[in-house]
């Protein structure tokens, strides 16, 4: 769950590095597919694989005699190295970024003529940094109808200069890096001291430095030496499942409370799931459990050495299921010993540790767990996808720190999402937490900086690949879901324990706001657009005649209407209460000329998708026009008594009087 809490800036070397790890796993993560992929192929394919065939695998001659180039060759030399760089690129400088630091890898990767996969983690953001800036320099200064012009030719000019640059002058240098590298790691193997790489990687999992080792050097190591040799032990040294679940075994056995109580839904997911940031708060409560996690470390590193055994890709997650479906041919063996070797070193040091411990006097385990959790997140720098399975109650969660930031998320973000934020701040603001922030936005839009995601239950699978840290609800009614109460109740629990745990207050601090909703201008919702007695009597009949109310207004051109029954057809637009709000899609937005909103009664109701409807309300928003609008409309829905007096409304104007002046 990702929330942003009130804490002093970090600047730590510490900090400082987890940074750098991100931003290199954040080239390597997102393309893991595609290393998969080649893993995959390669295990298969070649020459030594278990279905070799010449045409795939690279090997061999053709009918014409010509050697077989394969898919395993050109993969790893281009294909991978250019998703980095663009990915790096475009992480910088969005699209614009990507496709100039692609450029730029594809002249490192021909001046080196080997897999470049550090030199397109220094091409790519730097393609999107240096094009960034020149971007900079001439933005707001070129004439209208030059744009196109000036920006395809500067990419052109600049990605071409960049290419001879890593042709020239990077290559070479990123090829010595990685000879020296491959040197180090070849000479640590030679003397038996890989092992000894566990005294530091095992701590940097723990406190999260570890995606500036695995992604940013092992990996690209791994590679290169998978090339070479078939296989890797590199790509085992941090995502070994067998120290982790040792830990978590030996806590299934000699643990006690929640900390017992948890172990073997965590060690289920660490295993099977690859999130090995399960583990880390139970290591967190009693630090000295990093000694087993090393000893673990240490024995599963070794027995890959003396068996000889490795991967042919990275596994990600390190999942048992990933590490077994790289494993190369002639190391099951060797693998799947490490990992229960690994395994049991790391639960026999754990038991002993756990066995001797003590949980301190007036401390619950469940106290324990909580605040290593909470101090696991404070490292990671956000709140841990996982870290609900480890805390909380009674069916509720309760987060290891307060929630700062709820978001509705719905195809457009400007009308189902808008309304339920509306009751939902309402309903916050009553309970007593005016300092949560309350928002609401297009799916498309979405960042992982949410700590609750409330979506239409249509809807959620979509939102949770962006928004992968946070707490996902699904809702089948934005008025008066129950799951609101829910929400509210989490808040409660949530806000309060990270009060107390933090010592924070609203003196210590500036407490986020709730975005101030813009003033409409005051033609948003005239009376013309007020109909007491619609004659539709389907769903999408109802939808035209909205619709036909925006046209008539120059709102919206005939494009629009469509796209609100295209939305329609994707997720329903109902509300409960009685209301329907269609709208059009998040790409409809240019057919919007200006923010309007119609409302029509239907007195004998309309069957909407097995709902009763009898107030449909056309909306169509440029930017926040048409929020404060909306929050009117639904603090009426909410309330039964108003409700009541909107279907005994005779006149167009008790109608808009019970909108609460929404143009004022």
């Amino acid at each position: 769950m990702a929330t942003e809490t009130v804490a002093k800036p970090r600047t730590s070397l510490r900090v400082g590095v987890q940074k750098f790890g991100t931003f290199l796993s954040g080239m390597i993560m997102p393309n893991i597919g595609a290393f998969i992929a080649w893993g995959l192929i390669t295990a298969l394919f070649i020459e030594k694989g278990w279905i070799p065939v010449p045409a795939l695998g690279g090997f061999g001659t053709n009918a014409e005699g010509a050697p077989n180039v394969g898919l395993v060759g050109p993969m790893i030399t281009y294909l991978l190295p250019l998703l980095i760089g663009y990915t790096g690129g475009k992480m910088v400088h969005d699209v614009r970024g990507g496709v100039v630091g692609a450029i730029g890898t594809m002249g490192v990767i021909v001046g080196a003529g080997i897999p470049m996969f550090i030199g397109a983690m220094i091409m790519g953001p730097l393609g999107g940094w240096t094009m960034k800036k020149l971007d900079a320099i001439w933005h707001g200064k070129i004439r209208p109808g030059f744009e196109m012009l000036v920006n395809n030719f500067s990419a052109g000019i600049w990605g071409a200069l960049l290419a001879m640059l890593g042709f020239y002058g990077i290559s070479p240098l990123v090829t010595a890096f990685s000879t020296a590298a491959g040197n180090v790691v070849q000479f640590l193997v030679s003397n038996g001291l890989l092992p000894l790489t566990s005294i530091f990687i095992e701590p940097a999992k723990v406190l999260f430095l570890n995606n500036a080792i695995n992604h940013g050097v092992l990996t690209p190591l791994g590679i290169q030496q998978s090339l070479e040799q078939g296989k890797s032990i590199l790509f085992l040294l941090e995502a070994n499942p067998g120290p982790g679940l040792g830990i978590l075994l030996a806590y299934m056995f000699f643990g006690k409370g929640l900390a017992k109580a948890s172990a073997p839904g965590a060690a289920i997911i660490h295993f099977f799931g690859g999130i090995h940031e399960i583990y880390f708060p139970y290591v967190l409560m009693k630090p000295i459990l990093i000694l087993a996690a090393i000893g673990g470390g240490m024995t599963g590193i070794a027995t890959l050495a003396l068996t000889n055994s490795g991967l042919v890709a990275p596994a990600a997650p390190g999942s048992i299921i990933a590490v077994v479906a790289q494993t190369a041919r002639d190391s099951y063996f060797g693998v799947i010993l490490s990992v229960l070797l690994a395994t049991a070193v790391s639960f026999l040091i754990a038991s002993v540790i756990l066995k001797a411990s003590k949980t301190p006097v007036g401390e619950t385990e469940e106290d324990s767990l909580s605040a290593a959790t909470s101090r696991m997140e404070a490292m990671k720098g956000k709140k841990s996808s996982v870290s609900s399975a480890l805390v909380g109650a009674g069916g509720t969660a309760v987060m290891a720190g307060p929630i700062r930031n709820i978001v509705f998320a719905c195809d457009a973000g400007m009308g189902s999402s808008a309304m339920g934020a509306s009751v939902l701040r309402n309903k916050i603001k009553a309970a007593g937490f005016p300092e949560v922030n309350v928002t609401n936005a297009s799916i498309a839009n979405l960042t992982d900086t949410y700590d609750v995601v409330i979506t239409h239950q249509d809807l959620t699978e979509r939102a949770k690949p962006a928004t992968s840290s946070a707490v996902h609800v699904s809702v089948d009614n934005f008025m008066n879901s129950p799951r609101y109460d829910e929400v509210v109740e989490l808040v409660q629990h949530s806000n309060s324990a990270g009060a107390a745990d933090a010592g924070t207050s609203a003196a210590a601090a500036p407490a986020a706001a709730a975005p101030a909703e813009a003033v409409p201008p005051s033609d948003i919702l005239v009376a013309d657009s007020v109909i007491l007695n619609g004659t539709a009597t389907t769903r999408d009949a109802a939808i035209d005649e909205a619709g036909r109310l925006l046209l008539d207004r120059g709102a919206v051109d005939s494009g629009y209407i469509d796209a609100m029954h295209e939305r329609e057809e994707s997720v329903s637009t109902y509300m409960g209460s009685f209301l329907a709000i269609p709208h059009g899609t998040n790409a409809a937005k240019d057919h919007i000329m200006k923010s309007a909103v119609s409302v029509i009664r239907y007195p004998n109701g309309i069957d909407w998708n097995g709902k009763e409807v009898k107030f449909v309300v056309g909306v169509a928003g440029i930017n926040n026009e048409h929020l404060h609008i909306l929050s009117s409309i639904a603090k009426v829905f909410t309330n039964k008594a108003q409700v009541a007096q909107l279907e005994a409304a005779t006149t167009v104007d008790e109608v808009l009087e019970l909108f609460g002046k929404v143009n004022a």
